[in-house]
């Protein structure tokens, strides 16, 4: 930019001057100079990076404070001389941290491969031609051409605007949306005032617009914004309870070793020798793989889900789809076919008519906003019956909304020296606008009682599931603009009917939703007629009905009420959809939603997840947590399905692992005063806690019973708590066996003693996975080939371990005798007996006081 443009704010300068200061034109920028500016300045992305670097994620493994417990532990050791110890530290540090590498790399690298395929794109003119970029390859001096829809990629100056309204609200907190013009405004006007600008992150709601690129990434408003508030994304309620129970966890895990370190000192063992047990515990009792497991294991979920067609923004949604029990979403291309078939014109006496086709053929070929299925339809049908645009030039368009429901085209004739508005829309908006109709050749007025007859056309065949809109005519004077006022004493020319009919296995969809604990709600702008027909057809019920006219006069507690007992909401505009989405989350439920238009946006936004398709506008996408790659609700069941089997095995690992490290907390705790010795030495917790750790990668990809499929999940404290008390109090009453056990049957030594309780802590912990990880008898139950092969392994590598020589005597085990094994693998398989036994007790259904026992 010129040193005179570049001193003054772009919205006080003059289009052309401002184009020419960028070295841009008309013709947009070169695609050479396009890319060299793209690597002066950098992506268009207010992202500092689009992925974690591997560096950066493997230096993040040693950020965690259980990692620097270790690591403390490796410079006592050094400090005192302990060679072999220090040795050990470093290598389980360095074992788990590039486990932990691994997977969370592999799997950023694949969430990184899915968030490219749903890259934003925009259209630009470079070279002087129309092109199709990346959103992040936009540069100073494009000129960007925006449409209805459109998430606006970057600030800049609009150079042309035809009804150009732009949704601001994330900038101003404006809810409704600005129409911005060509102009110069003052240097000191405020954002909101900046009637000639738009901004990166904002969204086009209607209309269309040149606009000239001035501002990317992080030196847009939006960037400047999130530059001074960047931080971590809003908490998830999963993420809270994560976190919340692993300050649980840590605030016990301080008391425990406290009170062990100060035993181990009043029982005047060796300061040296206590403290690193006491760090050792530490780290042994801490769940220090639950942030990567949840990682991984959601990323995991995340791959799988994209092969069956669903593809995850944001992982934490994932266990909001499988909390999900209300699912919300529009008919078009979910419960019908979604292909728009013009089925006749007609005229107002009823008859078909190819002057009222004419009149849709122009106005859909004209039309330059959305692009929508009922525009296709009506060209489709009027190019079968060779119909052109020849003779017409258009002059003018008044973009769709949804609060007019009307688009309207302006043309001139070269038979005529007027111009014709041709308007079409929703019947009754179409109507309204109306004062005469066209009948039999003459034009006459349109009085009440006609319009009731009129009316009936539309109640009729939407009742028998046809979508009707209607066209009007007016002959104008010539002028320089025009607006909606300009859509009125129209004449009423007839109806288009529109088909799109149920898709053949909906019902089925549904009665499997049904089947899965979610509840079908439609909530669609299309008039009740049709949206009842569909309904019906489908398998829901169409007599629970909720019109836009209705809920605008009822209060936020009595749509409370209504909302959770009503199946099909109609006639609705994108402010009630967020309306009745708020409803229904505050009687308790979970709500899914999905939408692909600008009107579903706010909805969208709101609902516990956000579901879009991969052919949705900008801003529906961007403002969904799940897209589909193909809109079919049998897709959708599918992502349920296995968004459920992913925080099924997420809450696997929490459970088991918190409950095994509440039990050794315990069992620690009670056994440390009462030995002569250490029941375990530091390197030795520490090894043990590796191995451990190994196939609790392998839950992520474990099987699910249908059981735990089968209806929605919600995460629970309290129900965690109670796992880990009960499965935690009896792994500590079979250490408790086990001390008992070696120390007055066998009399050990303390080799014979820590060996001895190594094994079994380690093949207990690792058999009862096995068993916890269904409610299912645990032989009814096949877990996958990964976590029972790693399992074996590791259990093959436990017995082997104390019988291997130098590596044994490194960890000062020795070898067992035949009694000693056998009675450690009596001790074990009853301790997994004992923890099916109880599991049955505690996972069947039990009717609490009050509850009801069936409905």
């Amino acid at each position: 930019m010129n040193s005179n443009a570049q001193d003054r704010p772009y919205w006080t300068i003059d289009g052309s001057e401002l184009t020419d200061a960028l070295g841009s034109g008309a013709g947009g920028l070169t695609a050479s100079e396009a890319a060299q500016r793209l690597v002066r300045l950098g992506a268009n992305s207010i992202e500092e990076s689009t992925r974690v670097s591997a560096i950066r994620l493997l230096m993040r493994q040693f950020e965690s404070p259980l990692v620097l417990i270790l690591v403390f532990a490796a410079v006592v050791s050094t400090l005192l001389q302990q060679w072999v110890d220090a040795a050990i530290v470093v290598t389980i540090v360095l074992g788990s941290s590039l486990l932990g590498f691994y997977q969370e790399n592999r799997a950023s690298q694949a969430v990184e491969a899915l968030k490219r395929r749903l890259a934003l794109t925009c259209r630009v003119v470079r070279d002087g031609t129309e092109k199709i970029v990346p959103v992040s390859s936009v540069v100073p001096g494009d000129i960007v051409l925006l449409a209805a829809g459109n998430l606006i990629p970057a600030d800049g100056l609009v150079l042309e605007a035809a009804d150009f309204l732009v949704s601001e609200a994330a900038m101003t907190g404006e809810s409704f949306p600005v129409e911005k013009r060509p102009g110069k405004i003052a240097a000191d006007a405020p954002i909101s005032a900046r009637t000639n600008a738009v901004f990166l992150g904002a969204s086009v709601r209607s209309g269309t617009a040149r606009v000239l690129a001035v501002k990317t990434g992080r030196q847009s408003e939006f960037g400047a914004i999130a530059a001074r508030l960047r931080g971590r994304p809003a908490e998830t309620d999963f993420a809270r309870g994560v976190r919340r129970f692993g300050y649980l966890l840590i605030r016990v895990m301080v008391l425990i070793v406290l009170f062990v370190l100060t035993v181990n000192l009043l029982l005047d063992r060796p300061v040296a020798e206590s403290l690193l047990f006491a760090v050792a515990l530490a780290v042994g009792l801490s769940p220090e793989l639950l942030p990567a497991i949840i990682t991984v294991t959601l990323s995991a979920g995340a791959k799988g889900m994209s092969e069956r067609g669903v593809i995850v923004r944001r992982l934490e949604a994932i266990e909001n789809l499988g909390s999900m029990d209300i699912f919300c979403t529009d008919k078009t291309g979910t419960l019908t076919e979604g292909t728009v078939v013009l089925h006749e014109a007609i005229d107002a006496d009823g008859r078909r008519s190819d002057e009222v086709l004419q009149f849709a053929f122009l106005n859909a070929s004209f039309e330059t906003g959305i692009e929508n299925p009922i525009d296709a339809a009506i060209i489709g049908k009027g190019e079968t019956a060779n119909l052109t645009t020849a003779g017409y030039s258009k002059i003018d368009e008044i973009p769709y909304d949804f609060t007019r429901r009307l688009l309207t085209i302006v043309v001139e004739s070269e038979h005529s020296s007027q111009r014709r508005i041709v308007t079409k829309g929703a019947f009754d908006n179409v109507l309204a606008a109306c004062t005469s109709v066209s009948r039999s050749g003459a034009t006459i007025p349109l009085d009440e009682a006609l319009r009731e007859e009129l009316a009936r056309f539309p109640e009729s065949r939407g009742a028998e599931g046809y979508r009707v809109l209607a066209i009007a005519t007016r002959e104008t004077d010539v002028k320089a603009d025009y607006t909606r006022d300009d859509e009125a004493g129209m004449t009423l020319q007839g109806f288009l009917v529109f088909e799109d009919p149920p898709k053949a296995e909906a019902k089925k969809t549904i009665s499997d939703l049904a089947a899965l604990g979610i509840r079908i709600k439609v909530i669609s702008g299309d008039n009740r007629f049709v949206t009842a027909h569909v309904a019906q057809v489908v398998g829901l019920n169409p007599a629970g009905i909720l019109t836009g006219d209705e809920i605008a006069k009822l209060n936020d507690e009595a749509l409370w009420n209504m909302a959770a007992r009503t199946d099909l909401f109609v006639e609705v505009d994108p402010q009630q959809k967020e309306r009745i989405i708020r409803a229904l989350q505050r009687t308790g439920h979970s709500v899914g939603y999905l939408g692909d238009g600008i009107n579903d946006a706010p909805a969208l936004h709101v609902a516990d997840v956000g579901i879009s398709v991969e052919q949705a506008v900008d801003v529906a996408r961007e403002s969904a947590d799940i897209i589909l790659l193909n809109r079919d609700l049998d897709v959708l069941r599918s992502g349920i399905e296995e968004g459920r089997r992913t925080f099924a095995n997420t809450l696997k690992y929490i459970s088991i692992t918190t409950s095994a490290n509440f039990g050794n907390m315990v069992s620690m705790a009670l056994a440390t005063p009462l030995l002569p010795y250490l029941p375990l030495s530091a390197k030795q917790i520490l090894l043990n806690n590796f191995l451990s750790d190994m196939p609790s990668i392998a839950i992520s990809s474990d099987n699910a019973d249908p059981e735990q499929i089968a209806t929605p999940q919600r995460w629970s404290i309290r129900d965690i708590q109670r796992f880990m008390v009960v499965f935690g109090l009896i792994s500590s009453c079979f250490d408790m066996l086990t001390f008992a056990t070696l120390l007055f049957v066998f009399h050990a030594s303390e080799a014979t003693f820590q060996t001895s309780w190594f094994m079994i802590s380690l093949l207990t912990e690792l058999g009862v996975v096995l068993v916890l990880r269904t409610r299912k008898p645990a032989w009814k139950s096949r877990p996958s080939s990964l976590l029972l092969w790693s399992t074996i392994a590791v259990s093959g590598a436990t017995l082997t371990i104390p019988y291997l020589g130098t590596l044994a005597g490194v960890f000062d085990f020795v070898p067992l005798s035949a009694t000693q094994m056998g009675a450690a693998i009596l001790i074990i398989a009853a301790y997994l007996a004992a923890t099916e036994i109880v599991k049955q007790r505690v996972f069947s259904p039990q009717p609490r006081r009050g509850d009801r026992v069936s409905e």
